[in-house]
C-alpha cells in the first residue's frame, strides 16, 4: 500500500505535532509516522515561556491550557545554603513571560490531538525502516508492529524523533557532540512539600557542594506531584551508588535544600537513566527533508532549552515548506540552519558558562546595579534565544565571559 501526502512528519512529539498544526493551518496535508502510543512517558517536562509563541502560532495553546498543568514563572537556584531566584517577566524581551511545567505524556498527548483535530493523519505504532529522498520529493518504508509494510511518499519530509534520531540514523549524519559525555539519573514522585518557603512556581535547580559539575533538577508538576532528577560527568554519577536508584537518592542527599523540601517525598516511578545524551548532526538540512528538534541537536537539560527549540524548528521548517511546495526559492541553508543556530548557539554558550562555574558564579553573584544585565540573561533563560537586541545572543561567549569578570 502507498499513501501519497505534502509533508510527512516522523515523529509525533512537540516539534512533529506542532509542525503538523501548522502545517495544516496553511492547508498542507499531512501525515505523521509515530514508532510509539501515546501517551507515553517522557523526560523532560519544564517549558520555557518563549514556548507559547509557537505553541500559539500553531493554534494548539488552547490544548495545553486546558490540561491544567502547573504554571510556571521562573527559575530558583540553590548552592549549599545559598538561593536565589529568576523572575522570567523581568525580561528585557517582550513576549509570554510565564509558561508551564508539564506532565509530558498529556502535553504531548495533547498536542498530537490538536494537529489531528486540524486534521494531519496519525498513525501510531509504526516505525521507518528506509528513507529515499530527491529534489522532487521522499520515499519512506513503513512497518507496524504486526510486520505489515507500506509506503509512504510525500513532496517534503520533517524528522521530528526526537531521541529515536530516525533520518541521522538511516543517513549517517551523527556526528559524535561537542560536550563531555554526561549521564542522568531520574524519577517521577510525589512530593508532598510542606515548606513554607518551597516555592512550586519555579523549576529548582541545585548545585552539589562538593563537585559543581553535579547538579539537580526539581520540577514541580500539577496534582502534587514533581519530578526530580541528578545530571554530572558519567564517571560520577556512576560511582554514586550501584543502580540508579541509589545513584538518584544518594545524590540527592547531598543538595542540601532539595533533600529538605523533599524529606516526605514517595516515589511513584522507578528511577531511569539516560547516558551520552548530547548529540549532534553534519547537515540539518538535504533534498527534501529537514531535521526538527532534538533529532537534529540536543544540548543538555540544564536549561529546559530542548522543547523550545523543538518549537522553535518547527515554525521555521514549516514557512520555508509551504513556499518551497508553492514553488518558491528557499535558502534553507540561511532561514533555517543558520537562523535556528542563532539560538541554538546562545543556549550552547550558557551551558558551557555553567559547567566551566562562570555562569553560576554570575547567577549568585550579580550585583543589584547590574538589573539590565540580568533582564538580559533572564531573556535567554527565557528562551528568547533569538532576540538579536539582546547583547547575550549577539555575543553570548563574549557577554558571559565579560560580565563574570564584572561579578568577579
Amino acid at each position: 500500500m502507498t499513501t501519497k501526502t505534502d509533508v510527512v512528519i516522523i515523529g509525533g512529539g512537540p516539534s512533529g505535532a506542532v509542525a503538523a498544526a501548522m502545517l495544516r493551518n496553511k492547508g498542507r496535508t499531512v501525515e505523521v509516522i509515530e514508532r510509539q502510543h501515546f501517551p507515553r512517558f517522557s523526560i523532560g517536562e519544564s517549558l520555557l515561556p518563549q514556548s507559547m509563541h509557537y505553541l500559539e502560532e500553531a493554534g494548539l495553546l488552547s490544548h495545553v491550557m486546558n490540561c491544567g498543568f502547573q504554571f510556571k514563572d521562573g527559575a530558583a537556584f540553590a548552592w549549599g545554603k545559598d538561593y536565589t531566584d529568576i523572575y522570567f517577566p523581568d525580561k528585557m524581551t517582550e513576549g509570554y513571560g510565564t509558561t508551564f511545567q508539564v506532565k509530558r505524556d498529556e502535553f504531548d498527548m495533547a498536542l498530537i490531538t490538536g494537529a489531528q483535530e486540524k486534521g494531519a493523519n496519525v498513525t501510531f505504532g509504526e516505525e521507518v525502516t528506509a528513507f529515499e529522498s530527491d529534489e522532487s520529493g521522499v520515499k519512506l518504508t513503513v512497518k507496524n508492529e504486526t510486520g505489515d509494510v507500506r509506503t509512504v511518499e510525500g513532496r517534503f519530509c520533517l524528522d521530528g524523533s526526537g531521541f529515536g534520531r530516525v533520518l541521522p540514523r538511516l543517513l549517517k549524519l551523527d556526528k559524535p557532540s561537542d560536550f563531555p559525555t554526561r549521564r542522568s539519573v531520574f524519577c517521577h514522585i510525589k512530593d508532598n512539600i510542606n515548606d513554607p518557603d518551597f516555592d512550586r512556581n519555579k523549576i529548582l535547580v541545585s548545585i552539589n557542594p562538593d563537585e559543581p559539575q553535579i547538579w539537580y533538577w526539581l520540577i514541580p508538576l500539577h496534582n502534587g506531584l514533581s519530578s526530580v532528577g541528578a545530571v554530572g560527568p558519567e564517571a560520577d554519577i556512576t560511582a554514586a551508588g550501584d543502580t540508579d536508584q541509589e545513584r538518584l537518592w544518594n545524590l540527592i542527599a547531598r543538595a542540601e535544600r532539595m533533600s529538605k523540601v523533599l524529606v516526605n517525598a514517595e516515589q511513584v516511578r522507578p528511577a531511569g537513566t539516560i547516558i551520552g545524551y548530547a548529540c549532534n548532526v553534519s547537515s540539518l538540512v538535504g533534498p527534501s527533508f529537514a531535521l526538527l528538534g532534538n533529532a537534529a541537536e540536543f544540548l543538555d537539560p540544564v536549561f529546559s532549552s530542548g522543547v523550545t527549540i523543538a518549537v522553535k524548528s518547527a515554525s521555521l521548517a514549516t514557512d520555508l515548506v509551504d513556499k518551497h511546495l508553492d514553488g518558491h526559492e528557499v535558502d534553507w541553508q540561511k532561514d533555517f540552519v543558520e537562523e535556528l543556530q542563532v539560538g541554538v548557539e546562545t543556549f550552547r554558550a550558557c551551558v558551557e558558562a555553567w559547567y566551566s562555574g562562570s555562569l553560576q558564579r554570575i547567577i549568585f553573584n550579580r550585583p543589584r546595579e547590574m538589573n539590565d544585565v540580568t533582564k538580559m540573561l533572564t531573556a535567554v533563560l527565557a528562551g528568547y534565544a533569538w532576540d538579536r537586541d539582546n547583547p547575550l545572543v549577539r555575543q553570548p561567549k563574549r557577554f558571559l565571559r565579560v560580565i563574570d569578570q564584572l561579578c568577579e
